[in-house]
């Protein structure tokens, strides 16, 4: 039987992780290959159950929907011979009934015993139950709402989960008796790995039906219950680096915390950790295998990986003053005990938004940043605005001037696609994109997240003022998507009416520009036809750029010509 690959969401994925061997027993679900593409990381599931005679692919091969993963032999074709056995002891039984019984019942009589063998061998037997699709590559155990030996409903909530993005209930997949549960609050969990172990309604009575089922039944269900087995144990087994011996991480001691990408991915074969946290490894060019994991069985979370670059950066020493790359760690800091010296000090723990955030915030300390200021008269804008908010506030749409400041962007960017770039990896090219896909920085109580509206040079003053405020809504309630994050090729950051008058936004790599918006007021503005000073509503721009992609002068004309978009919207229809 061939394992295929299932619809994956983009037109091919590498594999990143073999999870299965030849000879190997899995279950229905069990996760076979781990595929990265540039968006995601999905762990495949084996659509059915049996022993893997072959796998088809190899760690690096580029796969597409419907390409061949594995081969097994499934528990029905092993288990056929016996299968015949079996056949041949019930024929026999039903042969002595049909004797008491017409011939054309016999047979209905022995489809309907055969069609029942499946659902009286499963029934009474333990089943393992995965995560459902999160919406987000790793979330945390908030709560278990059950505890091992409750009885629950189908779809009843037994567990909540939350990530820095929302908060899942999870339902009970079927009704029945809690036999075990896989994970513990605080752990860290990902899409389809298991959680809970469930014995489905009306087990005790097919339980003893099985205790009184003949010794010629059990052996077609002796593959499927090792394959259970197999999927019990690598849930509560412990991890594969646990296994391995210390010669391998004798000879990874001894080598540099900084690993290129090829070397990562090499290690993360012998690594429990979920999809998330191996691809920040591979950003972060650490050796996984060198981090102690915090979680249930030793499983490596994002924490840790912090933890772990901490570690090494404080213990790092000093590069050479003649060295290529200097070193971006800080020294440690004092010992604040003394408290004559440092007075009375307190802890506050980082937010999980907070936590994630700060390996791409460093990303900005390699960037030879600037940034340009300018002011925008908008006093005709705003009576623009003022004029259409009373309909858009009738349909329930939030009509903000930075509604305009994203429209006038975009075109500015459609004009200046430089500012709508990333520089290649190799320095020699830059990228362009084709699209506006404009990340707004949105402020939430447990830090700043930047949801994107795709498209947005395609999109009107309406429909760009109803995607903010759905999407400011989706961050406060922590109920973004993935996909609500990704692809953004510029930034807006909207102080609002915060105060203010200027800041310096940090450019988000690998975006080369964003721009900061703060609060406008009212200023004295020279009239020359008039020869007088008039009250103007003057709002601030902050344009910070990648000095390596934008030159100073282009920033200027680039952060101008905005300016003059939002003074007359009506240069946009030209």
């Amino acid at each position: 039987m061939d394992i295929k690959a299932p619809d994956l969401g983009v037109d091919s994925a590498e594999v990143s992780e073999i999870m299965v061997e030849v000879g190997d027993v899995i279950a229905k679900d069990d996760n076979i290959i781990l595929l990265e593409s540039d968006k995601a990381s999905v762990e495949v599931p084996s659509s059915a159950a049996g022993k893997v005679t072959k796998i088809s692919v190899a760690v690096g091969d580029q796969v597409s929907e419907g390409m061949v993963l594995i081969e097994l032999e499934s528990a029905e074709d092993s288990a056929e011979s016996d299968d015949d056995s079996a056949a041949d002891d019930k024929q026999q039984a039903s042969d002595t009934e049909a004797d008491a019984k017409p011939e054309t019942k016999a047979e209905p009589a022995a489809t309907e015993s055969k069609s029942s063998v499946k659902p009286a061998s499963n029934a009474g037997k333990a089943t393992t139950y995965a995560l459902p699709d999160l919406g987000v590559d790793e979330a945390q155990v908030s709560e278990i709402m059950v505890s091992v030996g409750d009885i629950v409903t189908a779809d009843q909530s037994i567990l909540l989960i939350e990530s820095d993005k929302a908060s899942v209930e999870v339902p009970a997949p079927v009704a029945g008796k809690i036999e075990k549960i896989l994970v513990q609050t605080g752990d860290m969990v990902a899409n389809g790995q298991d959680f809970i172990v469930i014995i489905s309604s009306g087990a005790d009575a097919a339980a003893a039906e099985s205790e009184s089922t003949s010794d010629s039944a059990e052996p077609k269900h002796s593959a499927p219950a090792k394959a259970e087995e197999k999927a019990a144990a690598k849930t509560t087994g412990e991890p594969k680096q646990a296994e391995k011996s210390s010669a391998p991480n004798a000879v990874a001691s001894k080598q540099a915390d900084k690993l290129t990408e090829a070397q990562v991915n090499e290690k993360l074969v012998d690594v429990y950790a979920g999809p998330a946290v191996r691809k920040l490894a591979r950003q972060l060019g650490v050796d996984i295998t060198q981090v102690n994991g915090s979680a249930l069985n030793d499983r490596i979370l994002k924490e840790d990986l912090f933890a772990h670059v901490k570690e090494s950066l404080s213990t790092q020493k000093a590069a050479p003053a003649s060295g290529n790359v200097a070193s971006a760690s800080l020294p440690s800091l004092p010992d604040m005990s003394n408290v004559e010296i440092w007075g009375e000090t307190a802890t506050q723990d980082l937010s999980r938004l907070q936590k994630v955030s700060i390996p791409q915030l460093n990303y900005n300390t390699l960037l030879p940043q600037v940034t340009q200021f300018d002011l925008s008269d908008i006093t005709e804008t705003e009576k623009l605005r003022g004029e259409l908010k009373v309909s858009m506030k009738a349909e329930g749409i939030g009509f903000t001037i930075l509604a305009f400041v994203v429209k006038a962007t975009a075109y500015a960017l459609t004009q200046h696609p430089r500012f709508n770039s990333h520089l290649s990896d190799d320095n020699t090219q830059v990228i362009l994109r084709k699209s506006v896909n404009m990340g707004i920085a949105v402020a939430t109580d447990d830090g700043l997240i930047v949801p994107v509206i795709k498209n947005v040079q395609d999109k009107g003053l309406k429909q760009i003022a109803i995607e903010i405020g759905e999407l400011a809504v989706k961050a406060r309630d922590k109920k973004l998507t993935t996909k609500d994050l990704q692809g953004a090729s510029f930034t807006i950051s909207s102080q609002g009416n915060l105060g203010g008058t200027a800041f310096t936004p940090l450019v988000n790599w690998p975006q080369v520009g964003i721009l900061g918006v703060s609060e406008a007021s009212m200023q004295p503005r020279w009239d020359a036809k008039k020869q007088s000073f008039e009250p103007r509503l003057m709002l601030p721009l902050s344009l910070s750029y990648d000095h390596r992609v934008i030159n100073g002068a282009d920033a200027a004309v680039f952060t101008r010509y905005i300016a003059t978009l939002l003074a007359d919207p009506r240069r946009i229809l030209l």
